[in-house]
């Protein structure tokens, strides 16, 4: 169809005339309304955008001896994960003797599986690969979610809240868990520090006034001494 006769039956419609494939040989127009046609096109995108979103893997990290607030803080970001559609890539890993009682790390991540459950589902049986343990977690459908009342915090790309990785991450050849005892500085308090330096600066005033003094004296005693000779 020539352009100018598809612009005459546009407008004997009350619509628009849209490009749709510029780049086509030959290009590709609709007879559309034109304000429809962009939400229809705004909607796809934001559509396209949630299946994206759905496709991102987080990474929650634990430990056999994970401190019950750091726990129940990384639950909370686990939820908030799959509350967005994020798979969440759960692992345990051990560290120098730790590997002799992995039944400990297999029981914490049986008790996260646990409290995770309204919101997820496990992709398979977690299993020990070296000196961790490895489970994928999927979202389940909204309908079947329960509903994240926590706090959201924002997550930016290429970056990380660091409690929600392990910050120490140990060699395969470490043998010894045992805290290491640091040395404590002691410090004196500043209002003793002050008044040590008040009473040295006083004891030298007083050297200072006791040598005026004498110099006084010796000079009266010499003026005393010429007067009576």
């Amino acid at each position: 169809m020539a352009v100018n006769e598809a612009i005459r039956l546009a407008k004997q419609h009350g619509v628009d005339l849209v490009e749709i494939a510029p780049t086509a040989k030959p290009p590709v127009c609709r007879v559309v309304d034109f304000g429809k046609y962009q939400y229809e096109l705004s909607k796809k995108q934001k559509e396209q955008k949630k299946h994206q979103h759905s496709n991102k893997l987080k990474e929650i990290q634990l430990s056999p001896v994970i401190d019950p607030h750091d726990y129940s803080y990384k639950l909370d970001r686990a939820k908030q994960f799959l509350s967005e559609d994020m798979k969440v890539k759960l692992s345990l890993r051990f560290k120098g003797r730790q590997m002799a009682h992995t039944e400990v790390g297999f029981d914490v991540v049986h008790r996260f599986i646990q409290d995770i459950a309204a919101f997820a589902q496990p992709d398979s049986k977690p299993k020990l690969v070296g000196r961790s343990i490895n489970m994928v977690l999927s979202p389940l459908p909204k309908s079947k979610r329960a509903k994240f009342e926590g706090k959201h915090v924002q997550d930016k790309d290429g970056e990380f809240d660091p409690r929600d990785n392990d910050a120490d991450h140990d060699h395969e050849d470490d043998h010894d868990d045992s805290p290491v005892a640091k040395p404590v500085e002691t410090k004196k308090p500043a209002k003793q520090k002050t008044k040590s330096s008040l009473a040295f600066l006083s004891s030298v005033l007083d050297e200072y006034e006791l040598e005026d003094l004498r110099e006084e004296e010796s000079e009266s005693s010499k003026s005393e001494g010429g007067s009576g000779s």
